[in-house]
């Protein structure tokens, strides 16, 4: 019943409520991302419960930024966990730490192009250099996959583009700002629908508030899965 294509965020404030929704989800939804929001809350502890004991797929969304030496050693401290993704920020001297930390792990290291839920406006309060955040993301993941990444984060609207990067081959593109037709946006600002975002070239789509705050939850991870099948 369930497809790793889809990865449905845990942004809920502890163990107790990430577990309660993953039993709700049940064998609807195999790969899980558990990220910042949840870490104080248990969230390795709920990463290693969900891989070891019901067979999930996670993905431990920390994006890690440090000086080399750092970020490696923190990624050699997540690899033990035998968890299967890990974001970074895509800057290239924490791509190659990070790669180095995971070293004779499967952990895949993603990196981060720029936030879902920023726009150009954002990057100018941010003093990102001048360009459009099209051509930025771009240029960023080519420079990411250069560096080692095993995949990279963007918006849905930046997916084509990646996809056509001759970097791109083999390496994995996983987009959050996923939103089903007529959901709210939320915090996002590039957003794409499911299906459009695996046609244009997603390998996984990352979809959170849209089932945790459903009525349903399981419901609503069904429509999507529905929407997901014909791509």
């Amino acid at each position: 019943m369930s497809d790793d294509r889809l990865i449905v965020a845990l942004d809920v404030p502890n163990v107790v409520a990430g577990m309660e929704l993953a039993n709700t989800l049940g064998d609807a939804v195999s790969f899980y991302k558990i990220g910042l929001g949840m870490l104080t809350g248990g969230g390795l502890a709920l990463a290693n419960e969900l891989k070891q004991e019901h067979g999930k797929r996670i993905f431990l969304d920390m994006k890690f930024f440090d000086i080399g030496a750092t970020v490696e050693n923190a990624v050699r401290g997540v690899a033990q966990f035998d968890l299967d993704f890990l974001t970074v920020h895509g800057d290239p001297h924490v791509v190659r730490a990070a790669k180095e930390g995971a070293s004779g792990k499967d952990l895949k290291i993603l990196a981060v192009t720029i936030l879902t839920s920023l726009d150009r406006g954002d990057l100018d309060a941010g003093l990102i250099k001048p360009g459009d955040v099209k051509e930025l993301v771009l240029e960023r993941a080519a420079r990411a996959f250069e560096a080692g990444a095993d995949g990279v984060i963007a918006s849905p609207q930046e997916a084509a583009l990646i996809r056509a990067l001759p970097q791109a081959e083999g390496r994995l593109i996983v987009t959050p700002g996923v939103r089903p037709a007529g959901a709210a946006l939320g915090d996002q600002k590039r957003v794409a629908t499911p299906a459009q975002a695996l046609t244009d070239g997603a390998d996984h789509i990352v979809v959170g508030r849209p089932i945790w705050a459903a009525a349903d939850p399981r419901q609503a991870a069904l429509a999507i899965l529905d929407e997901i099948k014909s791509v």
